[in-house]
């Protein structure tokens, strides 16, 4: 592969990560309802796999101890 190729993929996946964050942007301006909606619905995602882990943890730790 030479290094032609290798500076392509790297220049497509730059421009990629400005459309994408342009996308973003325009979801997050054009309807911003929807938008607080998938942000609200990621943190209470993440919240929930933060109680999973604690439960996980703390059943590890009572089964050290008994």
């Amino acid at each position: 592969m030479s290094l032609r190729y290798y500076e392509d993929g790297v220049r497509m996946k730059k421009y990629a990560r400005w459309v994408a964050i342009a996308f973003v942007i325009f979801y997050l301006l054009s309807s911003p309802r929807a938008a607080a909606g998938v942000v609200n619905n990621a943190f209470s995602q993440l919240a929930n796999a933060g109680e999973q882990v604690g439960t996980f943890v703390t059943s590890l730790g009572m089964l050290g101890s008994g």
